[in-house]
């Protein structure tokens, strides 16, 4: 593509060089420079990439798109003045890959818990209903049939922008998308146009990034902000912000909930671990999820598709068919009866949501064994908060590992431990062995009782020191069961 082309409505300050050229790829990691490359220096949390720039070059960029002139101008090079070089990759990638957004209907699900779910639900119900559908999500990446792995919750724009591309080149009617407040913050959704967007929920998370709670609303905020007047903006009214995402969104608003008024109301009629029975707008449908966080985000995708004009009857019976996201509530069985569940529950909310859901399932004199880890270089204030909230609604509680990165795992137990009281310490172990807590809770466990292991649910790997591990929370609970 022509440099002229690829700069259309780019916001250019100052043009240092020639215009007709062709560009070859775009970058913002000079290590994947090749000839005649586009380099955009971005000004990220751990380098800045206006300190590449000479290695960009040497590996072959003809371009660089920057935010401040170098003191020499290289005369074989065209610089690009912009104010925001984050942004102006976003709409760089939009025209490279010709503005795929534009070609089907992106909607995108944003909050602190359950866009993995809303995401996967809706890719599955929109395949069940006969579409050709793509999913962006913090589990996998798909077009289609077709798995490709996730490396992020929401990809970078020039990832993004190709496989948007390649949805649309493989003829996707509809793609659904998680968008994280951190993709909002760096602007690695600028240029996409979206048919709607979605809020869950927001609660406790992240503040390690955002620095206040006040900071990350109005990072989810922006996305609503963001939409144009054809979209759809559908916020969960029973959420004390869920009104705040509509402020000053210019899309057509809608709300969703189970307490309050709502353009799209549901209520549990009936809750088993196999499934429930939800009245969605005056219709019963049975459906293989349980909990009422799973009641929001089956009505969340409800909503979402009677707004993309699909048909009631067909969106209530393809509903209750479909499964959701792997790692979300998974239920494992012994063959003595031990009932045990996998989770991704990585907030406080989210383990409040999951134990609360467990403890209205369970019967009779059933215990509830609770493994739980936090996650090392993250929100450390959450952690004493997570620990009090497992222990205030289980009967014992293993304390554990959980991707501790590069911290000492001994120190973030310390800190989840903070929340524990002196008197409930008598119920409370900690084992910072992961694999070993799991297997501690299983022998714990008597017939019929319950385990919840919480934190990494789909994950297949444990990041210690900066390594990743093979290590699968499912694989290792059904290992333990059929030793027992």
């Amino acid at each position: 593509m022509k440099l002229k082309e690829l700069l259309h409505a780019i916001p250019v300050q100052q043009l240092e060089g020639v215009l007709d050229i062709d560009i070859s790829s775009l970058c913002f990691d000079s290590r994947k420079v090749v000839a005649d490359s586009l380099f955009v220096a971005i000004r990220g949390e751990q380098t800045d990439g206006h300190l590449y720039i000479v290695d960009a070059v040497s590996n072959g960029a003809k371009v660089v798109v920057l935010d401040e002139l170098p003191q020499v101008l290289d005369s074989d090079i065209t610089y690009v003045l912009v104010d925001d070089t984050s942004y102006v990759l976003g709409l760089l990638a939009t025209n490279f890959y010709k503005d795929p957004s534009r070609e089907l209907k992106l909607v995108g699900v944003t909050g602190t818990n359950g866009k993995t779910t809303i995401a996967t639900l809706l890719f599955n119900l929109f395949d069940n209903l006969g579409y050709h559908v793509g999913l962006l999500s913090t589990v996998e990446n798909r077009i289609g049939s077709k798995i490709i792995a996730a490396t992020h919750t929401t990809p970078d724009p020039i990832v993004l922008n190709s496989l948007l591309r390649q949805m649309v080149d493989d003829g996707c009617d509809y793609c659904f998308m998680e968008v994280s407040s951190h993709a909002i913050v760096q602007q690695r959704i600028a240029g996409l146009r979206f048919a709607g967007g979605v809020f869950t929920n927001i609660t406790h998370d992240h503040l390690d990034f955002h620095g206040t709670f006040s900071n990350y609303i109005n990072a989810k905020k922006k996305f609503f902000d963001d939409l144009d007047r054809f979209a759809f903006a559908l916020t969960n009214n029973d959420d004390r912000n869920g009104m705040v995402m509509l402020q000053n969104t210019f899309g057509h608003k809608k709300t969703y909930g189970l307490k309050n008024m709502a353009d799209f109301k549901a209520r549990i009629v009936e809750s088993h671990f196999d499934g429930m029975l939800l009245q969605i707008d005056g219709h019963q449908v049975w459906v293989k999820l349980v909990g009422g966080f799973n009641a929001y985000n089956l009505l969340a995708v409800y909503g979402t598709a009677i707004l993309l004009e699909q048909e009631t009857v067909k969106v209530l019976t393809a509903m209750s068919e479909i499964l959701g996201a792997e790692g979300r509530f998974e239920v494992v069985r012994s063959k003595d009866g031990i009932v045990g569940i996998v989770d991704y529950a990585h907030t406080p909310d989210a383990v409040q949501n999951v134990l609360s859901t467990i403890r209205e399932l369970r019967q009779g004199s059933q215990q509830i064994i609770t493994v739980l880890g936090c996650g090392g270089d993250r929100d450390k204030t959450k952690r004493p908060e997570m620990a009090a909230t497992a222990v205030r609604l289980s009967d014992k509680v293993i304390i554990t590992s959980d991707n501790p990165r590069t911290e000492e795992p001994l120190a973030i137990i310390r800190d989840m431990e903070a929340g524990v009281q002196s008197t409930d310490r008598k119920n409370v172990f900690t084992i910072a062995e992961r694999k070993e807590a799991i297997r501690a809770a299983c022998h714990l466990a008597q017939p019929g009782d319950i385990i919840l292991v919480a934190g990494k649910g789909h994950e297949k790997y444990q990041e210690i020191s900066g390594i990743r591990h093979h290590f699968d929370d499912r694989e290792v609970l059904e290992g333990t069961f059929n030793e027992q």
